[in-house]
């Protein structure tokens, strides 16, 4: 029997019920912001606006209806979609519910023996520390590859070789993480990343860990959406971690 392709979207989505209305999306350099009255949720904003949009005008939508959008091929509102998913899931009082604070010294691999372990990075990330040190290989495999990094057409021959997968949230927006989860289904696999959603029901989906942030400061986040501004957002946000048991 064929798998339902965006099962794990509509768990996303589903889990949204929240009635407050979008007051502002902003499409900055970097990143994607969706913002309430009471809330605010980003993702990494990715280029592709080719595919007409599901909801064109996302303002005054609730953020039930503007987490759909992460379904769209339009990667621009896919960005958003997801964006509005961490709006509602990604707040400092489900954190604090959920037990998933982690503190920024506590790395999402904490815990994990590295050494003569098989590693893939999916996005180009620095990865944790002493990963080359320790572990026999290291892939990095990108969409727009560096000196150094595999294309991401190598997947499929990478990643059943890996002990450990690291992968960008961002794989939520451009649809690629479901087939990412077929090919890891060996490996210990992690989901990071500002992007990604605090919903413990995505490690019922092949995923052992999933480490993002909620949005602490949201007039500092909104600058630096606005002005796209260098460097990660966690100096504005709350880190969480959370592990299948």
């Amino acid at each position: 029997m064929k798998k339902d392709f965006f099962a794990l979207y509509d768990m996303l989505c589903d889990g949204v019920m929240a009635e407050e209305p979008v007051k502002e999306t902003v499409l900055g350099e970097r990143w994607a912001l969706v913002e309430t009255a009471v809330s605010s949720g980003i993702a990494m904003f990715t280029a592709g606006n080719s595919i007409e949009p599901l909801c064109p005008t996302m303002e005054g939508k609730s953020l039930r209806e503007a987490a759909r959008c992460v379904k769209s091929w339009n990667m621009e509102e896919a960005s958003l979609g997801l964006a509005a998913i961490n709006a509602a899931r990604n707040t400092m009082e489900r954190i604090e519910r959920l037990g998933g604070y982690a503190p920024m010294d506590v790395f999402y691999t904490d815990g994990i023996d590295l050494k003569g372990k098989t590693v893939a990075l999916i996005g180009h990330m620095h990865g944790p520390r002493g990963m080359r040190e320790q572990a026999k290989a290291v892939y990095i495999l990108e969409r727009a590859p560096q000196p150094g990094d595999y294309p991401d057409s190598a997947c499929d021959w990478i990643l059943p070789q890996c002990d450990l997968v690291i992968i960008t949230g961002s794989s939520l927006i451009n649809k690629t993480l479901p087939h990412l989860l077929e090919l890891c289904e060996k490996a210990l696999t992690i989901l990071t990343g500002p992007s990604v959603p605090l919903c413990p029901e995505l490690l019922d989906f092949g995923i052992d860990r999933i480490a993002g942030m909620a949005v602490a400061d949201r007039a500092a986040m909104h600058e630096r959406v606005v002005k796209g501004l260098n460097g990660l957002p966690y100096g504005e946000g709350m880190p969480f971690l959370l592990k299948r048991r």
